[in-house]
């Protein structure tokens, strides 16, 4: 009984951060998302608590504003001054660092983590605030009254100029890296979610728990269900713990998500998804023949 409830829930869970991360919208409630991602790896976790926390925070940043302060002091004054959020240095590949209620607890986290509570702290507010994939560093972006800044979640919000993105990228790169415009292009909402995600992925497949990482990519597909290279590494990951049903059902439905995205201009990227729907062919009919 216990463990029909348990896959009850976690179905559940499963639907709220679909309808959470519906493909034609760009703009998600982040936290929400990160909080039921949190429960679905804890089926005992409790969201009202930190619900309220965020709320806190939200509250606590309008306040700043309403006595002057300028956006991104107001966000830095209460999210790192007020309350302690900021990078894990020590433990940085911590799975806890990459999990929203664990960073929440622990005021730590990794850069993509605690991003998430920095933009719904600033979209509270009215303002836009977008993740920006920054070249081996994740920061996000803030624009309100016409200025745009960038800031270090990590860093305790630090606003970063040109000058210091470049340090930052030959720091990260090498002296010969140079910036370009395309290191500071806005991500969707989706693929925050999914870069969040994908660092509990690797960390897992690094392990050696592919039982994991299985799970994780079921949170991945529920929050982008059109990417098919998703549907793909789903199938292959369940193959490789004989999980032949799941397998079969994740070609599946990469053949039909392929089949359903536009082509490519790209020549290496056609090629790349051929030789995928050639591999997922061959590999169903081999899996379907163990079935039988």
């Amino acid at each position: 009984m216990a463990g029909t409830s348990t896959t009850h829930v976690k179905s559940e869970l499963l639907e709220r951060l679909a309808a959470l991360c519906p493909v034609d919208d760009a703009t998600i409630d982040v936290v929400e998302a990160g909080l039921v991602l949190s429960a679905l790896r804890r089926s005992d976790l409790q969201l009202a608590p930190y619900r309220t926390h965020m709320a806190t925070l939200c509250a606590d940043v309008a306040a700043r504003v309403r006595d002057r302060q300028a956006p991104p002091d107001a966000l830095c004054d209460v999210l790192a001054n007020g309350h302690g959020y900021r990078g894990d240095r020590e433990t940085y590949d911590d799975l806890q660092n990459a999990d929203l209620a664990s960073v929440i607890d622990r005021r730590r986290g990794l850069p993509v983590a605690l991003s998430l509570i920095w933009l719904q702290a600033a979209r509270a507010q009215g303002w836009t605030c977008v993740g920006v994939a920054f070249p081996g560093h994740f920061l996000i972006q803030l624009e309100s009254d016409g200025v745009r800044t960038i800031l270090d979640p990590f860093n305790e919000g630090t606003a970063l100029e040109p000058a210091d993105l470049r340090r930052l990228l030959k720091t990260v790169h090498g002296a010969d890296a140079e910036l370009r415009p395309e290191y500071v292009t806005a991500l969707s909402d989706h693929d925050v979610l999914l870069r969040l995600e994908n660092n509990i992925k690797v960390r897992q497949l690094r392990s050696g728990d592919s039982t994991g990482a299985t799970a994780t990519l079921q949170h991945m597909t529920a929050i982008a269900p059109d990417r098919p290279e998703l549907w793909f590494e789903a199938g292959a990951l369940n193959a490789q713990i004989d999980a032949v049903g799941a397998a079969c059902r994740a070609f599946d439905r990469f053949l039909a998500v392929d089949a359903q995205t536009p082509p490519s201009q790209d020549m290496e990227v056609s090629a790349a998804r051929a030789k995928a729907r050639r591999d997922a062919t061959a590999l169903l009919r081999e899996l379907r023949r163990r079935l039988n």
